[in-house]
């Protein structure tokens, strides 16, 4: 018994192994060297050629007497009949048995076999093909016309039998009969080609009547473009201009919507060239054009224009273009309203031409096109429609009220509680002060401050106050500003710079200061630079210092104390340049080393806080040493560097592990800083480990004694 994993229902009582292929096994070749004498591909397929042994053909028969004939006859109608009974539905054989019996010379029984197939398989259109062929061959002219009829009767929509059988009448001369059967076909309503061949078939015979009425029949039989345009080609070839004329206005009434007019038009108009009818041509391009959906009209648009280039004037061609480009912006708009680029682009076209009803009628076309959607995203393109409008008003119409206008509405249209644009505002407020109308910008301007303040209102209303020279005016916008956003840094500034500008220190100084004690701040740095310079600025060397130390108690960054040790220095040539040309050298010399005393001990300070408080900040402190260095080098015979260089970290390179997203580890290098200080640190934790080792060997040294 095999076992399980052997076995197999589908095999029977055999196993797996039983059914295997073995193939013999490939011998192994010893002498891998080429031969001397090498053969090609063209030897071998010469050498097979010449070795192929002769094709085995049966014995040629030779029919003596007519007892073997029949003998023949009968064996083979034998193997036909065998045949037919093995494959009733098999075509070939039939055609076979029917074209054998026709070589025999024996009609009756051909025309017995060819009406079997039929009653068989009469759908077959292809023995009737064969069948009638037979007769006509053998010229038998009525039986092959009971044939075709007979066929055609059956298989009216088989145009290859009407054209066979029609193709015969017309052969054998009689030309009525053939007509009689076109007419017979053409009450099944066949296809285009059907009809155009009974009117080539009159044409042929000089039918010019006839085939006119059947082209009227056609074209209520097919109602198409084609159909019609083939009509008209028909009379114009004949010379009957109104005709087809007529034929095309026929279509034009039928067939306006019909998804082929543009080739209709197109025809009708090229018609109207060739009669030497411009201005009918023209007015069937445009009218056309005004017809036909914009996305199935370029061929038309660009048949118009070539029109218009080889029979129109200057202004004719222009606008010929400038109607195929507002085709096309007129689809787009219509396809996408809310697609502003088009618009912008349709507008510039409208500009080029210079109707200004027909620009304004765009403009309100497409500011009609509001944003969906009260987000500042979706008007950011939609808002430079009303500006160019205003512009546009503004300059080329230079219509003041309209253009007012149009400023007002789009204020009107922005919902202000949600967001603005302060472009809007700042235009609107610099067209009334171009007109001179300065209470009105202040209006708008005053607007804009109480719906929607910003930044750029502020600045360009103060900027605007400050060249007309109102001071107070200016103060009370700066006021207003700092309620509104009193983090503002930039604010504060500028209103102490003002007042600066009106040597008006104190006010100057109350307001940095009111500044400074501002909770929050969006650049305080900026802010405190501000003011330091300007204390600097004012002589206050005294105020400057205790600003720094202000400052200094609000953060410890290492810039604050680098800056503050730079004034210091800089305290020197101030002082130099205060003291009179005949004050002694000496008393200048310890004066700036007073300063550079100062300073040092402000790096000193500073290196005492990364030390003590913040030994986390290598790289500030690193940094902070290195520009106290190059403050020792600057100040050259007075500086000491060696001060400094005994505090300088040594830079070592160390790798830290960093975990990826897929779990994998990987090393990156980093500098690090260390300190004298640490350096002594870690000397004294290596003696300490090496002392508790040796102390631990020396313990086990005596168990192994013991």
């Amino acid at each position: 018994m095999a076992s399980g994993k052997d076995s197999d229902r589908t095999l029977g009582y055999m196993t797996r192994k039983d059914t295997e292929v073995k193939l013999p096994r490939p011998t192994r070749v010893k002498n891998k060297t080429p031969a001397p004498v090498q053969i090609t591909a063209e030897q071998i397929l010469r050498e097979a050629r010449e070795r192929q042994e002769a094709e085995i053909r049966p014995p040629k028969q030779k029919i003596t007497d007519s007892t073997e004939l029949s003998d023949y006859r009968l064996r083979r109608r034998k193997e036909f009949e065998d045949q037919i009974r093995r494959a009733r539905w098999n075509i070939q054989v039939w055609m076979k048995y029917a074209q054998w019996e026709e070589s025999q010379k024996d009609y009756a029984r051909a025309r017995s076999v060819w009406e079997r197939a039929i009653e068989g398989d009469y759908r077959n259109h292809t023995l009737w093909l064969k069948y009638a062929e037979f007769e006509m061959k053998n010229k038998f002219v009525n039986s092959a016309r009971n044939v075709w009829d007979r066929a055609v009767t059956l298989l009216p929509r088989v145009d290859q039998l009407w054209y066979k059988y029609i193709h015969m009448e017309e052969i054998l001369g009689n030309i009525a009969g053939a007509r009689q059967i076109f007419e017979r076909w053409m009450q099944w309503s066949p296809d285009q080609q059907g009809w155009l061949s009974f009117i080539k078939f009159e044409l042929r015979y000089n039918e010019i009547e006839r085939a006119r009425s059947i082209y009227e029949r056609f074209v209520l039989c097919h109602p198409k473009v084609s159909a019609y345009i083939r009509f008209a080609k028909f009379e114009m070839k004949g010379g009957e201009v109104a005709r087809a004329r007529h034929v095309y206005e026929r279509a034009t009434e039928k067939l306006a919507d019909d998804e082929e007019a543009e080739t209709l038009f197109v025809a009708f108009a090229e018609f109207e060239e060739r009669c030497k009818e411009p201005e009918r041509a023209r007015f069937i391009y445009k009218f056309a054009l005004d017809h036909i959906p914009k996305g199935r009209a370029e061929d038309l648009c660009k048949k118009f224009v070539a029109f218009e280039k080889q029979y129109g004037d200057k202004e004719g061609i222009e606008d010929a273009i400038v109607g195929k480009r507002r085709f096309q912006y007129e689809d787009e708009v219509r396809k996408n309203p809310l697609n502003y680029d088009s618009w912008f682009d349709y507008v510039r076209l409208e500009e080029t031409v210079g109707n200004k009803d027909r620009i304004r009628e765009i403009y309100e076309r497409a500011i009609a096109n509001i944003p969906p959607a009260e987000e500042k995203r979706y008007w950011q393109r939609y808002i430079y429609l009303w500006i160019n409008y205003a512009l546009y008003e503004e300059i080329e119409t230079e219509d003041v009220e309209r253009t007012r206008d149009v400023y007002r509405e789009c204020l009107k249209l922005i919902p202000h509680s949600k967001f603005s644009f302060a472009k809007i505002w700042l235009l609107a407020a610099q067209f009334e002060i171009r007109q001179l109308n300065l209470a009105g910008a202040r209006q708008i301007l005053g607007n804009a401050i109480g719906k929607a303040p910003k930044d750029k209102i502020f600045k360009k209303y103060i900027e605007i106050e400050l060249q007309l020279g109102n001071i107070d005016r200016c103060r009370k916008l700066y006021e207003r500003y700092l309620e509104w956003s009193p983090e503002n840094c930039y604010a504060w500034s500028k209103y102490a710079e003002l007042e600066r500008s009106l040597a008006e220190t104190e006010r100057a100084r109350a307001i940095f200061e009111l500044a400074i004690s501002q909770p929050a701040l969006d650049m305080p740095e900026l802010l405190w630079k501000a003011y330091i310079d300007f204390e600097i600025a004012e002589g206050e060397l005294e105020r400057t210092r205790a600003l720094y130390e202000r400052l200094l108690d609000r953060t410890k960054h290492y810039k604050v104390w680098v800056s503050f040790a730079k004034f210091e220095a800089s305290a020197v040539e101030q002082e130099e340049d205060e003291e009179e040309e005949d004050q002694e050298e000496t008393d200048a010399i310890e004066r700036k080393k007073e300063c550079i005393r100062r300073a040092r001990a402000i790096f000193e300070r500073a290196n005492s806080y990364y030390k003590d408080s913040a030994p986390e900040l290598k790289e500030e402190r690193a940094t902070l040493l290195e520009d106290w260095l190059n403050m020792e080098t600057n100040f050259g015979n007075l500086g000491d560097v060696s001060v400094v260089q005994s505090k300088l970290p040594k830079k070592l390179k160390k790798r830290k592990p960093i975990t990826r997203e897929d779990g994998s580890t990987e090393y990156e290098e980093y500098i690090d800083y260390l300190y004298p200080e640490e350096s002594q640190t870690t000397n004294l934790k290596i003696l300490e480990a090496a002392y508790k080792w040796k102390k631990q060997k020396i313990a086990t040294s005596e168990e192994e004694y013991d």
